[in-house]
């Protein structure tokens, strides 16, 4: 081969290598983005997708939409109605990470819910929350000596 043609070999090698690694999903392609006029959120869960009748762990990290700086010691809930009208919520417990908030839900059916964020920097401040909910895809359940 010439050197030409090993340069170009190695050029569709490189361009595969980065096709292939932009199909992983990264930790930020699988976090939920939303906006109000005060805060920014970044949301995810643990595991991702959720499980029906199984813990899920959600990690919000909330920041002022200006300055972007982390937004310390708010109050806030994460929570989620189903298509048939059941509703699940939890309130957000700071920290230990600067401007990070966790919640838990137990999501009570498979299938599709609509979920949202109420934020408010203290108790003098009315809870915002933004404008559109985002729909998250809860799996079935996984239970004990299931086959799967």
């Amino acid at each position: 081969m010439t050197a030409r043609a090993n340069r170009l070999c190695l050029g569709f090698v490189a361009v595969a290598v980065c096709a292939m690694a932009a199909c992983e999903p990264s930790k930020a392609s699988l976090s939920q983005r939303l906006w109000t006029s005060e805060f920014e959120f970044t949301i995810t869960s643990d595991p991702m997708p959720p499980h029906a009748l199984d813990r899920t762990k959600f990690t919000v990290s909330v920041r002022d939409k200006k300055t972007h700086e982390p937004i310390v010691n708010g109050q806030g809930r994460i929570f989620a109605s189903s298509a048939d009208r059941r509703n699940i919520a939890d309130g957000f417990v700071y920290g230990p990470e600067v401007g990070i908030y966790h919640a838990q839900l137990t999501f009570v059916t498979a299938g599709e819910w609509a979920m949202n964020v109420q934020f408010r920097r203290d108790s003098t401040k009315a809870l915002v929350r933004p404008d559109y909910d985002w729909r998250q895809l809860i799996l079935p359940g996984t239970e004990p000596g299931a086959i799967p």
